[in-house]
Parts: structure tokens; sequence; C-alpha cells
């Protein structure tokens, strides 16, 4: 996806706040004892009290209140969370995405991490999405085989592949009509759809897990040259359709665009549309699979 426009300092400043007091929160959580580690001590002292008083002054010290809660245990950074802290905070590099449009996609991760979390697009926010879904999987697909390269030659532990796409964005509208056929509205894996719009290109594992998230803000699509987000669109909604039970939620960005917002309404279906804030929009997409007969798009 490549380096795109910079926000603001003061922008940067309250992620890294957001991302720090996330960091703490689950430190917090993880070093301390729940309420199931404290010991009851109610019943040992009616005992004491209930004997006489030579047994009591004999005894005294025996009867002495237990401790409370056990020590604190002390807990690691996770790794993630630490190589994304040190990033952020020793370079002038922000997300792509305001923290407006961070926070929609970081409420679904808080409820669901961790978790299998797809990604279209290698970009300045890479760590971060992999630190907040710390414990899971976080894949990113990747149109420029050099930009992989020099992002993960710095952060190894990203997992990335690079995938090619044949369409150009000039191409929109005859691929909208395309996806009004037949063949475009069958739910299958998108490796043995015959529409045109289904991506057969990437990783085979990729299409063998199901993704709880789905982020759309990649391949390039600001000119009509670029190949446009039109197959990846259309082939996230596929493959929250395909699983088995449960839902996908599908974030896409750049939704001021032309492309983003006829597709991600259009294939994404605006019944599944979920919340839209400046540029993202999240559709929860449920499976087809689990009820047959469900529409394409909801009524």
């Amino acid at each position: 996806m490549g380096p795109r426009t910079q926000f603001p300092v003061n922008t940067k400043v309250i992620l890294l706040s957001c991302l720090f007091l996330f960091l703490l929160l689950l430190i917090i959580r993880t070093s301390f004892p729940s309420n199931s580690q404290q010991v009851s001590v109610p019943s040992l002292v009616s005992n004491a009290s209930s004997n006489g008083p030579s047994e009591s002054s004999s005894d005294g010290q025996n009867l002495a209140c237990p401790t409370l809660t056990a020590e604190p245990t002390c807990t690691k950074t996770p790794p993630s969370l630490a190589n994304a802290l040190v990033h952020y905070v020793t370079t002038n590099i922000t997300p792509q995405q305001t923290f407006p449009e961070i926070s929609v996609s970081l409420r679904v991760l808080q409820r669901k991490s961790p978790c299998n979390f797809l990604v279209f697009g290698l970009g300045r926010d890479s760590l971060m999405w992999a630190a907040l879904n710390h414990g899971g999987r976080t894949v990113f697909l990747e149109e420029d085989r050099a930009w992989i390269e020099q992002i993960t030659e710095k952060h190894p532990h990203l997992e990335a592949f690079h995938v090619a796409y044949d369409t150009r964005v000039h191409q929109a509208d005859k691929l909208l009509k395309a996806a009004d056929r037949e063949d475009c509205r069958t739910v299958t894996d998108p490796r043995f759809s015959k529409c045109e719009l289904a991506h057969k290109g990437f990783p085979n594992e990729v299409y063998d897990v199901e993704w709880d998230l789905i982020m759309v803000d990649a391949p390039t699509g600001y000119h009509d040259e670029a190949p446009g987000r039109m197959t990846a669109i259309y082939t996230a909604g596929l493959m929250a359709r395909n699983r088995e039970t449960g839902e996908t939620d599908v974030f896409v960005h750049d939704v001021d665009r032309v492309v983003e917002d006829k597709f991600s309404k259009g294939l994404l279906c605006e019944g599944y549309l979920t919340e839209q804030e400046g540029r993202i929009r999240h559709f929860t997409v449920p499976s087809h699979r689990a009820r047959l007969g469900r529409p394409f798009c909801p009524p």
C-alpha cells in the first residue's frame, strides 16, 4: 500500500496515548489475581469467638488472619505491543486512518480479539493492527512486493503476502454491472467462483481460514490505472458469506471515493451496514451457509 499523507502531530499523540492505555489495562488485568483467589475468613473468626477464654488465649497466635490475596505475578509486555509502542514513539509516522476511524474497528477488536484478522494493505498502521489483535492472527495482503520486503525487514514478526491484481479503476462501472449476474450472487469458495470479481490469487491459507475481521484498505485506488478495490471488496464479502457459521465484521476505508462507496454499498449491502465514521464503513456480514436461501443482500 505504501506511505500516504500523514496527520498532524496532535493526532499522533492521541493515538499513542490510547495505545498506551490499552497496554496498561491489559497488563493490569493479567497481573492481578481474580476474586476467586481471595481467601474467605469469617468462619475462622466466628469459631475463635465461640471458644472459651483459656482456649483463645493459648491458641490466639494460631488464629491469625491469613493473607487475603496472593502476591501479584510479574507479566512481561507482549512483544507485539512493545514493538508497536517503540515504533510509533520513535518515528514521526502516523497511521493512515484518523482516531475516530480507528475507534470503529478498535471496538470490535476489543470484543473479539484474539481473533483472525485479514487486512488488505501493508501500511504505516500495520504494527498497530497486529498489536491490537495480540494473541490472534493478523495477516496482511499487499500489492507492492518491494514494500513488503522493506516493512518485514524491520518487523519480521508481521505476516504479509504479495498479491497481484489484474483490474483497473476505469473498469469499475463494467465490473459493478457484472456483479448483478447470478454467478456473482452465488456463495461459494472464491477459488471456485465463476464471478470475474472473485480474486483467485491469494495464498490457499487465506481462503482456508474463517476470518473474524476483514479490513479493506488496499490496493491502490486513487487514479484510473490503479488496481482499485473492486475485487478486494467483493472477495471479502464472499469469504464472509461462505463461512460455516457466525458473522464477519468487514471494514472498508476511503469510502469518500466513488469505487469504495458504490462497491461497499452494493456488494457488502446497505442492509449489513453497521456504522460509518468519516471515511470508514463497518459491515456485519452473516454466514449464508448457516441459513440456506438467504438473499445475497437483505431486503
